[in-house]
Formats: C-alpha cells, sequence, structure tokens
C-alpha cells in the first residue's frame, strides 16, 4: 500500500501540509509526510473543542455509546490497513499492528457501554423535605499526548475514555508514527462524532504543551510518555489546577522462584520481553531468579532469544521488527557497553544488525551489578537484564528497589508466596503465573514514579468526570 501524508484533524476538516519527514524505520527512507500545528492551528483546535464540547455534553449517553460502537466497527473493518500504516511506520510485525487495530476497536467498545453506566446517587438527608443528589457531569475539553510504541492503543484510551464521558479532546498524536493514530480519528469521525469533539495535531512535544494545558479551555490532561517529561507537564498541569492523569515509565521485574515452571516462565516472559522490539512500558526487565533454577532459565532464555526472527514487519514469519529510531540503537548499545564494563555478562546479541534500518539482535545480559546504568534506567528495548536472589526478602528488596511502580511479573507454585507477592510487591499491576495486562476492562496504570491513575477498567472514567452535589428542599 501506499503510506499518505498525515494532515491536522480540527473542527471536523483535515488540514495542513506536510512539513516533517516520516522515516520507515526497516529502511531509514523517508515513506511520507507529516503536518506541522502552527500557534493558529492550535487556537483553532481549541475553539472547536470548546464548541464541540458544548454539543456532546447534552448528548445522551446512550446516543454517544451508538456512535463510539459505530466507530469501533469502522475501525475493524479498517484493521488491515491501520496495520499496515503502522508497520511501515513503526517497525512491529504486522500481524501485531493489525492485532493493536483489533483490540483498539474492543476498547472503544468497552467505554461506549461504560459511558452509559456513569450513575450518580441519592444521599439521604438530615432533613425531612430535603433531596440530596450527586450528579456525574463531565469535566471539560481535554489535551492527551500520546507515544509512537502503540500510535492507535495509547490514543484510544484516551479519546474512548474521553467521549464516553462527554468529554471534548485534543489529541498531540505521535509524529513518528502519525499515519494509524490519524486512521483511529478518522474512525470515530466517519462514525458521526460531531465537528470539533475530536481534534487532533502534531508538532514540537514541548511548544503544543506548554500551548494546550495551560489554556483556560483545556480542563484535563492525560500523557503517556517518559518519567522525566510526565514529571514537567504534571508540574505545569499542577500550577493551573488542570486534572491529570500520567501513564508514565517502568522498569518492570520479574521473580522466578525456585518452585516455578521455568518452561513456561521463559515461554510466557521471553516472547512478551522481544514483543515490539522491547518498547512497551509494561516489558519485563529485570529478571530475578532464584538460585536453585538460575541456570535453567538463562539457558532456555538465551535459547529463545537467539531463535527470534528478526526482520521488516511486513515480512512473512518475522517475530521482531527494528527499533523505532536510531535513537534507541544508539541508547541500547549504550547501556549493554556500560554494564559489560561494570562486571556483567553479555550471553547472547549486544550488536546492531545490517547497515540500514535500525534492527538490533535480542539480547541478554546476565550478573550486572546494582552500579549499572540498565539496572536504573528503562532500557526500552529488546534487552533483558537476569541476575539471581537466594531469599524472598532479597527478591522483594530488588523489585521495590526502583523509584518506578508499573507493572511487575512473578512464577511461583506457592499460592502463600503468590499472596504475599501481591501484598509486598509495589507496582500498579501485578501479573503471576502469566501476562494478564491490558485488557480493556481492568485498570492500566503505575504508582510511585510510574505516574497516577488509571487508563483502564470502571476507574478509568472517574478522572474525566466531576462528582457535583445537588441539594434541594421541597418549596
Amino acid at each position: 500500500m501506499t503510506y499518505p501524508d498525515t494532515q491536522l484533524f480540527i473542527d471536523g476538516e483535515w488540514t495542513g501540509t506536510a512539513q516533517i519527514d516520516v522515516i520507515n524505520p526497516s529502511t531509514g527512507e523517508r515513506i511520507g509526510g507529516l503536518a506541522k500545528a502552527s500557534t493558529a492551528d492550535l487556537d483553532r483546535a481549541l475553539a472547536a473543542a470548546e464548541k464541540g464540547f458544548a454539543t456532546w455534553r447534552k448528548t445522551s449517553a446512550f446516543e454517544r455509546c451508538a456512535i463510539m460502537r459505530k466507530a469501533a466497527q469502522i475501525l475493524r473493518e479498517r484493521a488491515e490497513d491501520a496495520g499496515r500504516m503502522m508497520t511501515l511506520e513503526q517497525g512491529k510485525p504486522f500481524a501485531e499492528a493489525k492485532g493493536e487495530a483489533m483490540s483498539a476497536a474492543d476498547l472503544i467498545d468497552w467505554f461506549a457501554e461504560e459511558g452509559r453506566r456513569a450513575y450518580g446517587r441519592i444521599i439521604p438527608a438530615r432533613i425531612p423535605g430535603v433531596y440530596q443528589l450527586v450528579v456525574k457531569e463531565p469535566v471539560g475539553p481535554v489535551a492527551a499526548f500520546t507515544p509512537w510504541n502503540f500510535p492507535i492503543n495509547q490514543a484510544v484510551r484516551k479519546i474512548s475514555a474521553a467521549l464516553a464521558a462527554g468529554c471534548s479532546i485534543i489529541v498531540k498524536g505521535p509524529e513518528e508514527t502519525p499515519a494509524s493514530c490519524a486512521e483511529l480519528i478518522r474512525a470515530f469521525a466517519d462514525a458521526g462524532v460531531p465537528a470539533g469533539v475530536v481534534n487532533l495535531v502534531y508538532g514540537d512535544p514541548a511548544e503544543v504543551s506548554s500551548y494546550l494545558i495551560p489554556h483556560p479551555v483545556i480542563r484535563k490532561m492525560s500523557f503517556t510518555g517518559s518519567t522525566p517529561v510526565g514529571k514537567q507537564l504534571a508540574g505545569l498541569a499542577g500550577q493551573h489546577m488542570k486534572r491529570a492523569t500520567m501513564e508514565l515509565g517502568g522498569h518492570a521485574p520479574v521473580l522466578v522462584f525456585e518452585d516455578a515452571d521455568v518452561t513456561g516462565a521463559v515461554n510466557f516472559m521471553a516472547a512478551f520481553k522481544y514483543r515490539n522490539a522491547g518498547q512497551v512500558c509494561t516489558s519485563p526487565t529485570r529478571f530475578v531468579v532464584q538460585d536453585g533454577v538460575f541456570d535453567p532459565f538463562v539457558s532456555q532464555f538465551v535459547d529463545y532469544a537467539k531463535g527470534v526472527k528478526v526482520g521488516d514487519g511486513m515480512a512473512e514469519g518475522t517475530q521482531m521488527g527494528p527499533l523505532a529510531n536510531d535513537r534507541r540503537v544508539t541508547a541500547i548499545e549504550t547501556l549493554i557497553k556500560d554494564a559489560v564494563e561494570r562486571g556483567g555478562k553479555l550471553l547472547t546479541g549486544g550488536h546492531r544488525i545490517g547497515n540500514h534500518g535500525n534492527f538490533f539482535e535480542p539480547s541478554v545480559l546476565v550478573d550486572v551489578p546494582l552500579d549499572a546504568r540498565v539496572m536504573s534506567e528503562e532500557p526500552f528495548g529488546p534487552l533483558a537484564v537476569i541476575n539471581r536472589f537466594s531469599t524472598y526478602a532479597e527478591a522483594i528488596e530488588e523489585a521495590n528497589r526502583l523509584p518506578f511502580g508499573l507493572s511487575a511479573y512473578a512464577f511461583t507454585r506457592s499460592q502463600l508466596t503468590a499472596q504475599k507477592l501481591a501484598e509486598d510487591v509495589e507496582s500498579g499491576m501485578m501479573s503471576i503465573n502469566h501476562i494478564g495486562l491490558a485488557f480493556p476492562e481492568v485498570p492500566f496504570g503505575g504508582v510511585k514514579e510510574s505516574g497516577y491513575g488509571t487508563e483502564g477498567g470502571a476507574d478509568a472514567l472517574e478522572p474525566y468526570l466531576v462528582a457535583k452535589y445537588v441539594t434541594q428542599a421541597n418549596a
């Protein structure tokens, strides 16, 4: 297919001419262009969101649900095209990219129905003849900032929650992976979402965020990205008393105990480690394996890594595509070099593949000292670090050592150990003996410096709603 130039979507119209190049990470070649929002474009988007909110908030929850479910069906019908665009611009295998579009449709459906159940309540009054009501109202226009690693699934969580609650939204999409995100917006527009309710802009991230977040039209912001940037945006939102949902970085521990099914743990975690070339916020990164099963776990994990087929995401049989940009290649090379210099052992991988594109070998480091950078910095690439532990206390100490707390994983056959892990590990999400994250109906978010708020489950709707208290006495 031909990769399209991507425009802005403001007040129901596609607008703008290509100013930013879009690069295919498999080839390093330009495949298209992207429009860049000016201040005037942002002002138009803000005016559109304000107008759209006035319309959408008065649209019944039943009708909002119907329109959203139509958008979900449109996205399913276009999933192959959206997936191809995503593979060309982001690199992940086509099956994963198409799957992302399909799962996004499921998420739209779930939020559409949840919006019909944003109930208020009646509070019994102390005084005869008085009614006390809590009414749920949409908070207002939202500014959302989405990353390049999941260009549809990160945007769809924010859009779906906002629309289900009755809010309008301006999405600042990812400049490196814009076309697939635009296809998501197109599905909502073609489903009949009124003009101004959903808007899409691209541009310099710092300029766009510093303009939108403080603006009086915007009442809430949502950001997915790195912790350093998230802290800046959360601070900006706080200065202007704006609600914020922050889904930030992680450095997920995986605790493997001696009584675990080692082969099962390897099969689950190695596949997840190299999914999307490790460019996943919930990707397992710090493997902490008990002494008795350390050697067989490492041996099987290395064999798995060596067997991963790396290549162009559109090629048959590809299991792992390229890193999204050249910066990620340099970052992974630097982390590996530092770890080896400090005494870590590189058992496989560690090098760029070929002389074009951003392909990198699935890599495994073991016995890495805690002062190595990779033990404190999220690698966000196809790099697994495997260290050992002896006691339960040591495992918990390592799991909670960092200021991050997005996701964590563990493998054990002991129900008692599993119960203790659920209590002791500091993370927003904990998956034991399988991978059970990111379904529409379950919470998705972190604690500590991995952010606050959730973008999944029933709780995800609440930040987009205001609980208004109304009390009335009989006249």
